[in-house]
């Protein structure tokens, strides 16, 4: 065949597109589809309808979403029920939650129950909840409807349960597992969640035990797009993301499955998060899980779930899911290392290698490793430097993310040809022994330290195989070469993009080590290919325009606008008033109220609760004649006494204008107990506090807030109050208007808000 190699590279780079392509079911509009099936455009109408307004806890909204939920499950005849109270989770964030209850009945009365849940808050304050997790309700709304359209009874009772709160520190599920009677009966949970509003969904197993059952099971249900491997949720396990299926598993002790999207991750949290913003592929691709797991665990043995052993898992185009017991983590991989022996002393004694030469061969690999390290390592700050209002996105990822994320897998692209094209004239057999020594001293380490990664020990047997044909033909068949290097390439191509899209581009450098190291495994086809050189120019082309192309859309736009914070601070204390904002670049909106800056020492503001522990960036004294006054909480003692060597204080703060949320700071007092309306905060919270915080309250309905607390005699208590309101933009008086379309409020602080703060003091 004439030009083979040229062939094969273009083989190459399709199965590069199709480890992306395999992902996602492809969306084609269903509305009119049977009715026993599961159809996108159905699910997106009740995003559609949900995602019309903010709807956190205590915002208007929040029980207009609830009621269209209420309405959707009493149309599918089921019967509704509420379960509502008051929880603090592991956070110290308090609120009432209102968890949505209904119960499909099963044939077997003595069985476990499925639970399929989501939650139908959104975050405080501006987001609109379409993704997240809108698209979650949607799921279970129009998953249920199909399935009970059918014709299959379920052998296990389906709950749905809708949680509330999950926002604030997962409170709606607390509640259900440590107070709902049905808690004792669940056997396993499918959970749907979203942090960005695009891209595949990721299924990530939650389990005390072993997750082999689960596995199984998975497998069992046919899911068409599985997007699952073990390193996954190894690295999920080590992040302080949870959700509420977290509280199941701790609290309850029951097995589940998440299923989450993060791609877009820009819209989460935000004023983005609307229905017009949601991947319609990525919506059908919750649907593909949900289905097949609800007609399998609908049918299944929910007590056989628990297993001791674990397996490892990937997924793979064609293939779906593969999975082997952590059993064979190690003899995989001593039998990989015994091949590599066996192929290194054969090749030396045929001379088929050169110590010489295989030793030649570190030079490009620790050149590109150190080269495409340094790129990754740098990528970041300097991007960051050049677009100083980066430092107003707070996810870490910027709405030219993507571009970021190609620039420089293209540029690492370019630096491998770069390097071995070099070492052309040099044995390929040569060059290949210290990329798969350095890929077995990274599984070594991964199986050690990070089992659920030991998977890419299949790939390593496919380049061992690549080593053994290289030494023995001097011409090897280039297309056999291309086999032998997809493993890697469709198991591994879709990390260079999910590490940076998962854990921010503060990550570039995974992707740049990742192409890299993907690199060695096409190597044995690449090295000898004529067009090395010319590869690595166009790479390079391609990064250079990709740059461009990623600054053009740096600029700011309605769909790609500046987050922006603006605050109005009283401080009863200094009788003083301030304007603040956490923005690392001010845009015309909040400027000309941050013009003159305020010293740092006049100020203690900075410890404001956040989900990054964001501080103000600016401060600016509101002149006496234009401060607010707002109006200051009333403050009612019930109870101050002394028995024996401990003090008691029982108090109620009473709001005297329409507020969010009261936050509520101690000094360093030992706290022997505390009790916010009715509920106790955990001893382990109090006891291992790591800022001064005692606990949020988000405030529904204007409510009070209810504090009873004990502490050791002649120790002094200072109480300090910040309460909220996020009505600050239209606010009579304040001359803040709403922001222009390329601004949108700035997640995960306090915002638009009008805060007010005292310290009280009890000697």
């Amino acid at each position: 065949m004439k030009y083979p190699r040229l062939l094969s590279l273009l083989l190459l780079t399709l199965a590069v597109a199709w480890s992306f392509w395999s992902l996602l079911p492809s969306y084609e509009p269903d509305a009119d589809a049977d009715p026993s099936v599961f159809s996108t455009d159905r699910a997106f109408a009740h995003v559609k309808n949900m995602g019309q307004k903010p709807h956190g806890v205590g915002y208007s909204a929040h029980k207009e979403v609830r009621q269209y939920i209420v309405d959707e499950l009493k149309e599918l005849l089921l019967d509704v029920q509420f379960q509502e109270g008051y929880t603090a989770g592991d956070w110290g964030n308090l609120s009432r939650a209102t968890n949505i209850l209904a119960r499909i009945p099963g044939t077997d009365p003595y069985g476990k129950a499925l639970v399929l849940m989501s939650h139908y808050d959104s975050s405080p304050h501006s987001s609109f909840g379409a993704s997240d997790a809108g698209s979650g309700v949607a799921t279970i709304l129009e998953g249920v409807r199909a399935y009970t359209s059918g014709e299959t009874k379920n052998k296990n009772d389906i709950i749905v349960l809708i949680t509330d709160a999950e926002e604030l520190g997962l409170n709606g599920a607390a509640l259900f597992v440590q107070q709902h009677e049905w808690a004792k009966e669940v056997g396993l949970v499918l959970n749907f969640e979203a942090r960005g509003s695009g891209g595949p969904s990721y299924m990530l197993i939650e389990t005390n035990r072993g997750n082999a059952e689960l596995i199984k099971g998975f497998q069992k249900a046919g899911v068409s797009y599985p997007v699952a491997n073990s390193l996954a949720y190894s690295i999920y396990k080590l992040l302080p993301n949870d959700t509420d299926l977290t509280v199941f598993r701790e609290q309850g002790d029951i097995e589940g499955f998440n299923f989450a999207f993060i791609d877009d991750h820009f819209d989460y949290h935000t004023a983005l998060d609307r229905p017009d913003r949601l991947d319609l592929p990525t919506l059908k691709h919750q649907g593909e899980y949900l289905m097949p797991l609800l007609q399998h665990y609908a049918q299944a043995d929910l007590t056989a779930l628990k297993s001791l052993n674990d397996s490892v898992y990937f997924n793979m185009p064609y293939y779906r899911m593969l999975s082997y017991p952590y059993e064979m983590i190690w003899p995989l991989f001593i039998g990989a290392c015994l091949v590599f022996i066996s192929i290194l002393i054969i090749g030396l004694r045929k001379e088929k290698l050169s110590v010489k030469g295989m030793l030649k061969g570190f030079f490009p690999l620790l050149g590109i490793l150190l080269v495409n390290g340094l790129a990754g390592y740098f990528a970041w700050p300097v991007i960051t430097y050049w677009y100083p209002e980066l430092g107003n996105n707070l996810h870490g990822f910027p709405y030219n993310g993507h571009g970021y994320i190609y620039t420089l897998a293209f540029f690492s692209l370019s630096i491998c040809f770069f390097f071995y094209n070099r070492f052309y004239a040099h044995r390929t057999a040569d060059l290949i022994a210290a990329p798969l020594f350095l890929w077995l001293l990274i599984t070594g380490l991964l199986s050690h330290y990070l089992a659920g990664a030991s998977f890419f020990i299949v790939p390593i047997y496919g380049l061992l195989a690549a080593w053994m044909i290289s030494m023995d033909d001097q011409h090897p068949n280039t297309f056999v070469l291309l086999l032998l290097s997809l493993p890697a390439i469709l198991i591994c191509t879709p990390f260079v993009v999910m590490f940076p899209v998962g854990l921010g581009l503060k990550m570039l450098i995974a992707c740049s080590l990742l192409v890299s190291l993907l690199f060695l495994f096409a190597l044995p086809l690449l090295h000898k290919t004529q067009y090395m050189t010319r590869l690595a120019v166009l790479f390079l082309f391609v990064a250079i325009s990709l740059a461009v192309k990623t600054h053009i859309d740096s600029d700011q736009s309605p769909e790609r606008p500046l987050p922006t914070s603006l605050l109005y601070v009283e401080d009863a204390n200094k009788d003083k008033a301030y304007w603040a904002s956490y923005d690392a670049v001010l845009s015309e909106w909040n400027a000309p109220f941050l013009e003159k800056e305020s010293s740092r020492a006049e100020v203690e503001l900075n410890n404001i609760s956040s989900k990054y522990g964001t501080s103000f960036n600016h401060l600016v004294p509101v002149e006496s004649a234009k401060r607010l006054r707002l109006s200051a909480p009333k403050i009612r003692i019930d109870k101050d006494t002394l028995i024996g060597d401990t003090r008691y204080l029982d108090l109620c703060i009473s709001p005297t204008r329409n507020v969010n949320r009261l936050e509520v700071y101690t000094n360093e007092v030992g706290l022997k107990k505390a009790i916010i309306k009715g509920v106790k905060l955990k001893d382990y919270y109090l006891e291992n506090r790591q800022t001064d915080r005692l606990f949020t309250h988000f405030i529904s309905d204007n409510e009070d807030t209810e504090i009873q607390l004990e502490w050791p005699e002649g120790q002094e208590l200072e109480l300090t109050l910040y309460e909220a309101s996020t009505d600050l933009v239209n606010y009579p008086g304040s001359g803040v208007s709403v922001r222009p379309e390329i601004e949108i409020p700035m997640p995960f602080v306090l915002n638009d808000a009008l805060l007010w703060t005292k310290t009280y003091r009890f000697e």
